[in-house]
Protein backbone atom coordinates (compact mmCIF):
# COMPACT_ATOMS: atom_id res chain seq x y z
CA UNK A 1 0.00 0.00 0.00
CA UNK A 2 1.25 3.76 -1.03
CA UNK A 3 2.06 5.29 2.65
CA UNK A 4 3.18 8.69 2.01
CA UNK A 5 4.81 10.96 -0.95
CA UNK A 6 7.61 12.46 1.17
CA UNK A 7 9.17 9.39 2.92
CA UNK A 8 11.31 9.41 5.88
CA UNK A 9 15.02 8.35 5.95
CA UNK A 10 15.07 4.70 6.69
CA UNK A 11 17.86 5.06 9.31
CA UNK A 12 18.22 8.73 10.65
CA UNK A 13 16.34 11.95 11.18
CA UNK A 14 14.13 13.99 8.67
CA UNK A 15 13.06 13.04 5.58
CA UNK A 16 15.11 11.69 2.14
CA UNK A 17 14.98 14.84 0.55
CA UNK A 18 16.68 16.30 3.37
CA UNK A 19 19.83 14.45 3.53
CA UNK A 20 22.71 16.02 2.94
CA UNK A 21 25.20 15.17 -0.10
CA UNK A 22 27.84 12.52 0.61
CA UNK A 23 30.49 15.79 -0.09
CA UNK A 24 29.05 18.09 2.36
CA UNK A 25 28.56 15.08 5.08
CA UNK A 26 32.62 14.77 4.43
CA UNK A 27 33.18 18.42 5.20
CA UNK A 28 30.58 18.74 7.80
CA UNK A 29 32.29 15.66 9.52
CA UNK A 30 35.91 16.70 9.19
CA UNK A 31 34.93 20.42 10.69
CA UNK A 32 33.11 18.94 13.64
CA UNK A 33 36.02 16.39 14.88
CA UNK A 34 38.71 19.48 13.84
CA UNK A 35 36.74 21.90 16.67
CA UNK A 36 36.60 18.60 19.06
CA UNK A 37 40.11 17.90 18.81
CA UNK A 38 39.62 14.28 17.12
CA UNK A 39 41.53 12.85 15.02
CA UNK A 40 40.92 13.24 11.18
CA UNK A 41 38.31 10.35 9.57
CA UNK A 42 36.33 10.66 6.73
CA UNK A 43 32.86 10.38 7.04
CA UNK A 44 30.72 6.94 5.95
CA UNK A 45 28.05 6.21 4.20
CA UNK A 46 24.80 5.11 5.17
CA UNK A 47 24.00 1.42 3.86
CA UNK A 48 21.05 1.96 1.32
CA UNK A 49 17.86 0.20 1.57
CA UNK A 50 17.92 -1.56 -1.65
CA UNK A 51 21.64 -3.46 0.38
CA UNK A 52 19.10 -4.61 3.85
CA UNK A 53 18.02 -7.94 3.90
CA UNK A 54 15.32 -8.27 5.97
CA UNK A 55 13.68 -10.97 7.54
CA UNK A 56 11.29 -12.52 6.04
CA UNK A 57 7.58 -11.52 8.03
CA UNK A 58 6.06 -13.92 9.67
CA UNK A 59 2.29 -12.88 9.77
CA UNK A 60 -0.01 -12.32 7.05
CA UNK A 61 -2.56 -9.49 7.76
CA UNK A 62 -6.40 -10.83 7.05
CA UNK A 63 -7.63 -9.80 4.04
CA UNK A 64 -10.29 -7.67 5.88
CA UNK A 65 -6.52 -4.99 6.95
CA UNK A 66 -5.07 -5.13 4.28
CA UNK A 67 -5.79 -2.17 3.42
CA UNK A 68 -4.69 -1.02 6.45
CA UNK A 69 -1.40 -2.71 6.52
CA UNK A 70 2.15 -2.87 4.76
CA UNK A 71 5.29 -5.40 4.66
CA UNK A 72 7.15 -2.87 2.20
CA UNK A 73 10.68 -2.52 2.68
CA UNK A 74 10.40 0.63 3.78
CA UNK A 75 7.77 0.85 6.12
CA UNK A 76 9.51 -2.13 7.84
CA UNK A 77 12.79 -0.49 7.98
CA UNK A 78 11.30 2.63 9.20
CA UNK A 79 9.53 1.58 12.01
CA UNK A 80 12.20 -0.96 13.47
CA UNK A 81 13.80 1.82 15.40
CA UNK A 82 13.49 5.32 17.18
CA UNK A 83 16.12 7.81 16.81
CA UNK A 84 18.55 6.69 19.53
CA UNK A 85 22.09 6.99 19.25
CA UNK A 86 22.66 3.13 19.25
CA UNK A 87 19.29 3.30 17.02
CA UNK A 88 20.81 5.23 14.41
CA UNK A 89 24.32 3.47 14.12
CA UNK A 90 22.15 -0.12 13.84
CA UNK A 91 20.30 1.11 10.88
CA UNK A 92 22.70 3.32 9.49
CA UNK A 93 25.00 0.16 9.14
CA UNK A 94 22.02 -1.66 7.34
CA UNK A 95 21.48 -3.56 10.34
CA UNK A 96 17.63 -4.47 10.97
CA UNK A 97 17.46 -7.64 14.02
CA UNK A 98 13.92 -7.05 14.61
CA UNK A 99 11.29 -5.06 12.10
CA UNK A 100 8.15 -5.20 12.60
CA UNK A 101 6.83 -7.85 10.57
CA UNK A 102 3.60 -5.57 9.45
CA UNK A 103 3.19 -1.64 9.39
CA UNK A 104 -0.42 -0.65 10.36
CA UNK A 105 -2.12 2.58 9.34
CA UNK A 106 -5.44 3.07 10.89
CA UNK A 107 -7.27 5.93 9.60
CA UNK A 108 -10.12 6.32 12.79
CA UNK A 109 -10.17 4.61 16.12
CA UNK A 110 -12.17 1.75 14.57
CA UNK A 111 -9.43 0.42 12.74
CA UNK A 112 -6.71 0.53 15.69
CA UNK A 113 -9.69 -1.71 17.51
CA UNK A 114 -9.74 -4.23 14.81
CA UNK A 115 -6.15 -4.15 14.15
CA UNK A 116 -5.79 -4.70 18.41
CA UNK A 117 -8.33 -7.92 17.97
CA UNK A 118 -6.34 -9.20 15.43
CA UNK A 119 -3.00 -9.35 16.71
CA UNK A 120 -4.73 -10.38 20.21
CA UNK A 121 -6.25 -13.41 18.26
CA UNK A 122 -2.89 -14.24 16.49
CA UNK A 123 -0.94 -13.79 19.23
CA UNK A 124 1.07 -10.83 17.54
CA UNK A 125 2.59 -7.72 19.57
CA UNK A 126 1.24 -4.19 19.42
CA UNK A 127 3.88 -1.43 19.31
CA UNK A 128 1.75 1.79 19.18
CA UNK A 129 3.75 4.38 16.92
CA UNK A 130 3.71 8.28 17.35
CA UNK A 131 6.75 10.08 15.16
CA UNK A 132 9.11 7.36 15.94
CA UNK A 133 11.54 10.01 17.82
CA UNK A 134 12.38 7.44 21.02
CA UNK A 135 15.78 7.44 22.09
CA UNK A 136 15.18 4.95 24.90
CA UNK A 137 14.09 1.79 22.70
CA UNK A 138 10.50 2.17 22.94
CA UNK A 139 8.93 1.28 19.56
CA UNK A 140 11.64 -1.81 18.75
CA UNK A 141 10.24 -5.05 17.80
CA UNK A 142 12.50 -6.86 19.82
CA UNK A 143 9.80 -8.57 21.75
CA UNK A 144 11.30 -12.43 21.91
CA UNK A 145 10.08 -15.53 20.69
CA UNK A 146 6.59 -15.78 22.51
CA UNK A 147 4.61 -13.76 19.68
CA UNK A 148 3.91 -14.76 16.39
CA UNK A 149 5.19 -11.54 15.02
CA UNK A 150 4.83 -7.87 15.54
CA UNK A 151 2.88 -5.24 14.34
CA UNK A 152 3.74 -1.59 14.69
CA UNK A 153 0.73 0.69 14.73
CA UNK A 154 1.54 4.19 13.05
CA UNK A 155 -1.39 6.43 14.58
CA UNK A 156 0.10 9.45 12.21
CA UNK A 157 -3.26 9.27 10.02
CA UNK A 158 -5.18 10.36 13.46
CA UNK A 159 -4.38 13.72 13.28
CA UNK A 160 -7.06 16.21 13.34
CA UNK A 161 -7.84 18.56 15.72
CA UNK A 162 -11.78 17.29 16.56
CA UNK A 163 -12.88 20.02 19.00
CA UNK A 164 -11.83 22.85 20.61
CA UNK A 165 -13.95 24.68 23.73
CA UNK A 166 -12.57 28.36 23.59
CA UNK A 167 -14.67 29.16 27.05
CA UNK A 168 -12.69 26.36 28.83
CA UNK A 169 -9.76 26.75 26.50
CA UNK A 170 -9.00 22.99 25.78
CA UNK A 171 -9.25 21.14 22.59
CA UNK A 172 -9.64 17.43 21.79
CA UNK A 173 -7.08 16.10 19.70
CA UNK A 174 -6.38 12.79 17.83
CA UNK A 175 -3.08 11.02 18.87
CA UNK A 176 -0.97 10.97 15.91
CA UNK A 177 -1.19 14.87 15.43
CA UNK A 178 2.51 15.84 15.27
CA UNK A 179 3.78 19.00 17.09
CA UNK A 180 3.68 21.17 13.78
CA UNK A 181 0.18 19.24 12.94
CA UNK A 182 -1.73 20.38 15.78
CA UNK A 183 -0.10 23.63 16.03
CA UNK A 184 -1.19 24.72 12.89
CA UNK A 185 -4.73 23.89 13.42
CA UNK A 186 -4.94 25.54 16.65
CA UNK A 187 -3.25 28.73 15.10
CA UNK A 188 -6.30 29.37 13.14
CA UNK A 189 -8.15 29.92 16.34
CA UNK A 190 -5.32 31.53 18.31
CA UNK A 191 -4.69 29.36 20.12
CA UNK A 192 -1.53 26.79 21.23
CA UNK A 193 -0.38 24.01 23.29
CA UNK A 194 2.33 25.49 24.15
CA UNK A 195 4.25 21.72 24.31
CA UNK A 196 7.64 22.07 22.67
CA UNK A 197 10.02 19.04 22.84
CA UNK A 198 12.77 18.73 20.73
CA UNK A 199 11.68 16.15 18.31
CA UNK A 200 8.60 18.73 18.03
CA UNK A 201 9.01 18.58 14.40
CA UNK A 202 7.52 14.49 14.23
CA UNK A 203 6.50 13.66 17.55
CA UNK A 204 3.30 13.21 18.44
CA UNK A 205 0.54 13.90 21.17
CA UNK A 206 0.10 10.48 21.97
CA UNK A 207 3.97 9.82 22.18
CA UNK A 208 4.10 12.58 24.50
CA UNK A 209 1.33 11.37 26.89
CA UNK A 210 2.79 7.32 26.82
CA UNK A 211 6.01 8.94 27.44
CA UNK A 212 5.66 11.88 30.07
CA UNK A 213 7.29 14.16 27.69
CA UNK A 214 8.84 17.00 28.49
CA UNK A 215 8.51 20.50 26.55
CA UNK A 216 10.90 23.74 25.58
CA UNK A 217 9.55 25.62 28.77
CA UNK A 218 11.69 25.31 31.85
CA UNK A 219 9.58 25.90 34.63
CA UNK A 220 5.33 25.22 36.08
CA UNK A 221 3.61 23.56 32.89
CA UNK A 222 7.20 21.54 32.16
CA UNK A 223 5.80 18.05 30.99
CA UNK A 224 2.48 17.21 28.99
CA UNK A 225 1.05 15.75 32.55
CA UNK A 226 -0.01 19.49 33.23
CA UNK A 227 -1.52 20.00 29.45
CA UNK A 228 -3.39 16.77 29.93
CA UNK A 229 -7.65 17.09 30.69
CA UNK A 230 -8.60 13.62 29.84
CA UNK A 231 -7.71 10.87 27.89
CA UNK A 232 -8.77 8.22 25.89
CA UNK A 233 -7.24 4.60 24.53
CA UNK A 234 -7.62 1.25 23.38
CA UNK A 235 -7.56 -2.26 25.19
CA UNK A 236 -7.01 -5.56 23.50
CA UNK A 237 -9.97 -7.00 25.58
CA UNK A 238 -11.64 -4.29 27.34
CA UNK A 239 -12.14 -1.94 25.17
CA UNK A 240 -12.52 1.93 25.35
CA UNK A 241 -10.99 3.53 28.52
CA UNK A 242 -11.56 7.03 29.15
CA UNK A 243 -11.80 9.51 31.69
CA UNK A 244 -14.28 12.04 32.70
CA UNK A 245 -13.28 15.82 30.98
CA UNK A 246 -12.20 17.80 34.39
CA UNK A 247 -10.05 20.69 35.17
CA UNK A 248 -9.30 18.50 38.53
CA UNK A 249 -10.55 15.57 40.29
CA UNK A 250 -9.87 14.03 44.05
CA UNK A 251 -11.13 10.70 42.76
CA UNK A 252 -9.12 8.35 43.77
CA UNK A 253 -6.02 6.89 41.96
CA UNK A 254 -6.42 9.13 38.14
CA UNK A 255 -7.02 6.96 35.34
CA UNK A 256 -5.13 9.63 33.15
CA UNK A 257 -2.33 9.48 35.99
CA UNK A 258 -2.00 5.43 34.81
CA UNK A 259 -2.24 5.59 31.34
CA UNK A 260 0.43 8.94 30.80
CA UNK A 261 3.79 7.37 30.96
CA UNK A 262 2.69 3.94 30.45
CA UNK A 263 4.47 3.61 27.47
CA UNK A 264 1.92 1.61 25.11
CA UNK A 265 2.02 -1.26 27.68
CA UNK A 266 -1.71 -0.83 28.77
CA UNK A 267 -3.37 0.43 25.89
CA UNK A 268 -3.06 2.47 22.63
CA UNK A 269 -3.91 6.41 23.30
CA UNK A 270 -5.91 7.33 20.28
CA UNK A 271 -7.13 10.64 21.34
CA UNK A 272 -6.85 12.96 24.61
CA UNK A 273 -8.64 16.93 25.52
CA UNK A 274 -5.54 18.77 26.39
CA UNK A 275 -5.26 22.79 27.73
CA UNK A 276 -4.72 25.34 25.21
CA UNK A 277 -4.14 28.97 25.92
CA UNK A 278 -3.77 31.95 24.20
CA UNK A 279 -0.96 32.58 21.57
CA UNK A 280 1.60 34.93 22.91
CA UNK A 281 2.05 38.32 22.20
CA UNK A 282 4.77 39.52 24.79
CA UNK A 283 7.80 38.02 24.69
CA UNK A 284 11.29 39.37 26.33
CA UNK A 285 14.77 37.02 26.66
CA UNK A 286 18.23 37.65 27.93
CA UNK A 287 21.84 35.45 27.90
CA UNK A 288 23.39 36.22 31.31
CA UNK A 289 26.88 35.06 31.63
CA UNK A 290 28.47 33.09 35.02
CA UNK A 291 31.64 33.07 35.92
CA UNK A 292 30.48 28.93 36.94
CA UNK A 293 28.20 26.96 36.63
CA UNK A 294 27.65 26.32 40.39
CA UNK A 295 27.11 30.18 40.32
CA UNK A 296 24.42 30.34 37.73
CA UNK A 297 23.08 27.10 39.52
CA UNK A 298 22.65 29.41 42.55
CA UNK A 299 20.97 32.14 40.29
CA UNK A 300 18.55 29.26 39.22
CA UNK A 301 17.32 28.29 42.16
CA UNK A 302 16.49 31.80 43.34
CA UNK A 303 14.82 32.80 40.11
CA UNK A 304 12.44 29.50 40.51
CA UNK A 305 11.72 29.93 44.37
CA UNK A 306 11.35 33.63 43.73
CA UNK A 307 8.34 32.21 41.42
CA UNK A 308 8.38 34.12 38.94
CA UNK A 309 8.16 31.37 36.37
CA UNK A 310 10.10 32.06 33.10
CA UNK A 311 9.45 30.39 29.42
CA UNK A 312 13.02 29.46 29.66
CA UNK A 313 15.57 29.00 32.04
CA UNK A 314 18.35 26.37 30.73
CA UNK A 315 21.99 26.71 32.31
CA UNK A 316 24.66 25.86 30.13
CA UNK A 317 27.98 25.11 31.56
CA UNK A 318 31.09 26.71 30.54
CA UNK A 319 31.54 23.19 27.68
CA UNK A 320 28.32 23.34 26.40
CA UNK A 321 28.28 27.18 26.22
CA UNK A 322 31.82 26.81 24.02
CA UNK A 323 30.89 23.82 21.89
CA UNK A 324 27.35 25.17 21.04
CA UNK A 325 28.72 28.91 20.11
CA UNK A 326 26.42 30.28 22.98
CA UNK A 327 29.33 31.64 24.99
CA UNK A 328 32.98 31.82 25.12
CA UNK A 329 35.45 32.65 27.78
CA UNK A 330 34.67 29.76 30.28
CA UNK A 331 32.11 31.35 31.08
CA UNK A 332 28.64 29.48 31.54
CA UNK A 333 25.13 30.66 30.13
CA UNK A 334 21.76 30.80 31.41
CA UNK A 335 19.15 30.90 28.41
CA UNK A 336 16.34 33.34 30.19
CA UNK A 337 13.58 33.94 28.79
CA UNK A 338 9.74 35.44 29.47
CA UNK A 339 6.41 35.37 27.46
CA UNK A 340 2.81 36.50 27.71
CA UNK A 341 -0.38 36.50 26.10
CA UNK A 342 -2.33 39.21 28.58
CA UNK A 343 0.65 41.43 29.62
CA UNK A 344 4.07 42.94 29.45
CA UNK A 345 7.05 40.58 30.74
CA UNK A 346 9.62 43.09 31.07
CA UNK A 347 8.58 43.51 35.06
CA UNK A 348 9.19 39.71 35.58
CA UNK A 349 12.86 39.57 33.31
CA UNK A 350 14.09 42.28 35.38
CA UNK A 351 13.25 40.79 38.64
CA UNK A 352 15.05 37.58 37.00
CA UNK A 353 17.96 39.58 36.37
CA UNK A 354 17.98 41.25 39.82
CA UNK A 355 18.45 37.62 40.72
CA UNK A 356 21.40 37.02 38.43
CA UNK A 357 23.20 40.07 39.43
CA UNK A 358 22.92 38.87 43.16
CA UNK A 359 24.60 36.09 42.06
CA UNK A 360 27.47 37.85 39.89
CA UNK A 361 25.81 36.98 36.61
CA UNK A 362 25.68 39.25 33.45
CA UNK A 363 23.38 40.13 31.13
CA UNK A 364 20.49 42.01 29.89
CA UNK A 365 16.81 41.69 28.17
CA UNK A 366 16.54 42.47 24.72
CA UNK A 367 13.18 43.88 24.86
CA UNK A 368 11.61 40.91 23.09
CA UNK A 369 13.47 41.69 19.84
CA UNK A 370 15.53 38.36 18.31
CA UNK A 371 18.93 39.50 18.03
CA UNK A 372 22.63 37.61 17.25
CA UNK A 373 23.47 36.37 20.60
CA UNK A 374 23.92 34.05 22.69
CA UNK A 375 19.85 33.01 22.78
CA UNK A 376 19.38 32.47 19.56
CA UNK A 377 22.40 30.97 18.94
CA UNK A 378 21.94 28.29 21.81
CA UNK A 379 18.31 28.03 19.99
CA UNK A 380 19.59 27.03 16.71
CA UNK A 381 21.71 24.64 18.09
CA UNK A 382 18.69 23.20 20.12
CA UNK A 383 16.43 22.78 16.82
CA UNK A 384 19.98 21.39 14.68
CA UNK A 385 20.99 19.06 17.09
CA UNK A 386 18.92 15.96 15.91
CA UNK A 387 20.06 16.59 11.98
CA UNK A 388 23.55 16.88 13.32
CA UNK A 389 23.70 14.23 14.83
CA UNK A 390 23.19 11.96 11.69
CA UNK A 391 26.23 13.81 10.19
CA UNK A 392 28.02 13.04 13.72
CA UNK A 393 27.46 9.24 13.08
CA UNK A 394 28.68 9.40 9.44
CA UNK A 395 32.00 11.00 10.81
CA UNK A 396 32.71 8.42 14.03
CA UNK A 397 31.35 10.77 16.81
CA UNK A 398 29.69 9.43 19.54
CA UNK A 399 26.58 12.06 20.46
CA UNK A 400 24.90 10.67 23.56
CA UNK A 401 22.71 12.20 26.03
CA UNK A 402 21.60 11.62 29.44
CA UNK A 403 18.91 13.26 31.86
CA UNK A 404 18.24 13.44 35.19
CA UNK A 405 16.33 14.88 38.37
CA UNK A 406 17.88 16.01 41.76
CA UNK A 407 16.61 18.17 44.64
CA UNK A 408 18.90 21.67 45.18
CA UNK A 409 20.03 20.36 48.38
CA UNK A 410 22.10 17.55 46.93
CA UNK A 411 22.45 19.13 43.40
CA UNK A 412 26.69 20.67 43.47
CA UNK A 413 27.38 16.94 44.72
CA UNK A 414 25.47 14.79 42.62
CA UNK A 415 26.40 17.05 39.30
CA UNK A 416 30.36 16.85 40.42
CA UNK A 417 29.74 13.30 41.22
CA UNK A 418 27.74 11.93 37.98
CA UNK A 419 30.48 14.13 35.78
CA UNK A 420 33.28 12.43 37.40
CA UNK A 421 32.03 8.62 37.35
CA UNK A 422 31.08 9.16 33.31
CA UNK A 423 33.75 11.45 32.37
CA UNK A 424 36.21 8.27 33.86
CA UNK A 425 34.08 5.65 32.00
CA UNK A 426 34.40 7.68 28.85
CA UNK A 427 38.01 8.33 28.64
CA UNK A 428 38.62 4.74 29.31
CA UNK A 429 36.71 3.93 26.69
CA UNK A 430 37.08 6.31 23.85
CA UNK A 431 40.42 7.82 24.99
CA UNK A 432 39.25 11.07 24.57
CA UNK A 433 35.92 13.20 24.50
CA UNK A 434 34.03 15.59 26.57
CA UNK A 435 31.29 15.60 28.74
CA UNK A 436 28.84 18.57 29.61
CA UNK A 437 25.87 19.69 31.22
CA UNK A 438 23.05 21.96 31.47
CA UNK A 439 20.01 22.34 33.30
CA UNK A 440 16.69 21.91 30.59
CA UNK A 441 13.98 22.08 33.65
CA UNK A 442 13.76 24.25 36.67
CA UNK A 443 11.11 23.65 39.92
CA UNK A 444 11.55 25.50 43.46
CA UNK A 445 12.60 22.12 44.73
CA UNK A 446 15.83 21.26 42.44
CA UNK A 447 16.35 20.69 38.74
CA UNK A 448 16.82 18.39 35.48
CA UNK A 449 20.80 18.27 34.84
CA UNK A 450 21.14 16.93 31.42
CA UNK A 451 24.91 15.72 30.13
CA UNK A 452 26.01 15.85 27.12
CA UNK A 453 29.14 13.01 26.00
CA UNK A 454 30.57 13.70 22.41
CA UNK A 455 33.69 11.53 22.10
CA UNK A 456 35.95 10.07 18.97
CA UNK A 457 33.76 6.31 18.32
CA UNK A 458 35.86 3.19 17.21
CA UNK A 459 34.23 1.94 13.85
CA UNK A 460 32.65 -0.97 14.09
CA UNK A 461 32.70 -1.39 17.94
CA UNK A 462 30.09 2.05 18.79
CA UNK A 463 27.06 -0.38 20.32
CA UNK A 464 29.72 -1.84 22.39
CA UNK A 465 31.15 0.93 23.55
CA UNK A 466 27.95 2.53 23.70
CA UNK A 467 27.15 0.39 26.69
CA UNK A 468 29.71 0.92 28.58
CA UNK A 469 29.35 4.20 29.01
CA UNK A 470 25.53 3.91 29.31
CA UNK A 471 25.93 1.37 31.82
CA UNK A 472 28.35 3.61 34.19
CA UNK A 473 25.98 7.13 33.38
CA UNK A 474 23.09 5.16 34.48
CA UNK A 475 24.79 3.74 37.56
CA UNK A 476 25.96 7.20 38.36
CA UNK A 477 22.89 8.52 38.76
CA UNK A 478 21.27 5.87 40.00
CA UNK A 479 23.44 5.66 42.85
CA UNK A 480 23.70 9.27 43.92
CA UNK A 481 19.77 9.27 44.55
CA UNK A 482 18.38 10.22 41.15
CA UNK A 483 16.12 9.58 37.90
CA UNK A 484 17.20 7.12 35.57
CA UNK A 485 14.93 9.85 33.39
CA UNK A 486 13.61 13.05 33.45
CA UNK A 487 11.78 13.11 30.05
CA UNK A 488 12.95 10.77 27.67
CA UNK A 489 10.90 7.82 29.12
CA UNK A 490 11.76 3.97 29.91
CA UNK A 491 11.73 2.17 26.83
CA UNK A 492 13.85 -1.50 26.42
CA UNK A 493 17.21 0.94 27.18
CA UNK A 494 16.35 2.41 30.68
CA UNK A 495 14.84 -1.00 32.02
CA UNK A 496 17.62 -2.10 34.40
CA UNK A 497 17.98 1.14 36.09
CA UNK A 498 14.16 1.48 36.16
CA UNK A 499 14.09 -1.69 37.96
CA UNK A 500 16.08 -0.27 41.06
CA UNK A 501 14.06 2.77 40.92
CA UNK A 502 10.45 1.86 41.74
CA UNK A 503 9.25 0.23 44.06
CA UNK A 504 8.52 -3.41 43.72
CA UNK A 505 5.00 -3.00 45.38
CA UNK A 506 4.03 -0.86 42.69
CA UNK A 507 5.89 -3.37 39.71
CA UNK A 508 3.26 -5.37 41.27
CA UNK A 509 0.60 -3.00 40.91
CA UNK A 510 1.59 -2.37 37.10
CA UNK A 511 1.61 -6.28 36.49
CA UNK A 512 -1.77 -6.54 37.55
CA UNK A 513 -3.53 -3.49 35.92
CA UNK A 514 -1.76 -4.74 32.35
CA UNK A 515 -2.90 -8.31 32.91
CA UNK A 516 -6.66 -6.71 33.58
CA UNK A 517 -6.29 -4.80 30.26
CA UNK A 518 -4.02 -6.82 28.45
CA UNK A 519 -4.23 -10.46 29.65
CA UNK A 520 -2.22 -11.66 26.46
CA UNK A 521 0.41 -9.09 27.00
CA UNK A 522 0.66 -8.37 23.35
CA UNK A 523 1.40 -4.39 23.90
CA UNK A 524 4.77 -3.30 23.54
CA UNK A 525 6.19 -6.11 25.65
CA UNK A 526 9.30 -5.56 27.17
CA UNK A 527 8.73 -2.24 28.41
CA UNK A 528 8.39 -1.22 31.87
CA UNK A 529 7.21 -4.55 33.01
CA UNK A 530 7.73 -7.76 32.09
CA UNK A 531 3.84 -9.64 31.18
CA UNK A 532 2.75 -11.38 33.89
Amino acid sequence: METTVRRRKHWGWGYEDQQPSHEEVRNAGAGIRAQLGFEPLDAEQPVPLSEVELPAARLEPPPALGELCSVDPHDRASHAYGRSYRDIVRAFRGRFDHPPDVVAYPREEDDVRRLLEWCDQARAAAIPYGGGTSVVGGVEAAVGDGYAGAVSIDLSRLDRVLDIDEVSRAARIQAGASGPVLEDQLRERGLTLRHYPQSFEFSTLGGWIATRAGGHFATLYTHIDDLVESVRALTPSRGVWESRRLPGSGAGVSPDRLLIGSEGILGVITEAWVRVQARPTFKASAPVHFESFAKGAEAVRAISQAGLYPSNCRLLDPTEAAITGSASGGKALLVLGFESADHPVDAWMERALECCRDHSGEGSADGGRRTADGVSTWRQAFLQAPYLRDTMIAAGVLSETFETAMTWDRMDAFVSGVLERATTALRETYGAGSLSVRFTHVYPDGAAPYFTLLAPAKRGSELEQWDEVKAAASEAVIAAGGTITHHHAIGRDHRPWYDQQRPEPFAEAIRAAKKALDPHGILNPGVLVDPA
